[in-house]
């Protein structure tokens, strides 16, 4: 591990955009066997062995279907990340922002497109 710079811990959620919210609700319930521990129109949300599987419908940024999924990696300081990767050549995406809860996430895309989440619990 290279020291005195910010590093991706491990990943904490896995989110997935979905165009029908309450048709994605009833098919990952089901495959799941559980019911949402976080369910609101904006976000349902799924604690899969102490990891988060998220329903998010906001379709604007990041569409629903094949790449419409994007893992978050956990981080200590989202900004120091987000300016960390952007200085590697990352490209911006959605800006570290505070979703509610004390978590702050953001989306970059890696210099080949792919899309990389970030999220910090501030506790």
């Amino acid at each position: 591990m290279i020291a005195d710079r910010p590093v991706l811990r491990s990943v904490r959620s896995v989110i997935v955009q979905v165009d029908d919210l309450e048709k994605a609700k009833t098919f990952y319930s089901a495959a799941l066997g559980r019911t949402p521990y976080f369910d609101q129109p904006f976000y349902a949300g799924y604690d899969v062995d102490g990891q988060e599987l998220g329903l998010h419908p906001d379709v604007s940024k990041v569409k629903a279907g094949a790449g419409g999924a994007i893992a978050y990696w956990k981080v200590d300081d989202i900004a120091q990340s987000w300016e960390f990767l952007l200085s590697l050549g990352a490209s911006e995406i959605e800006a570290p922002h505070d979703v509610g809860g004390d978590i702050k996430t953001a989306i970059i895309a890696d210099p080949f497109g792919n899309l990389i989440g970030l999220i910090q619990i501030v506790s």
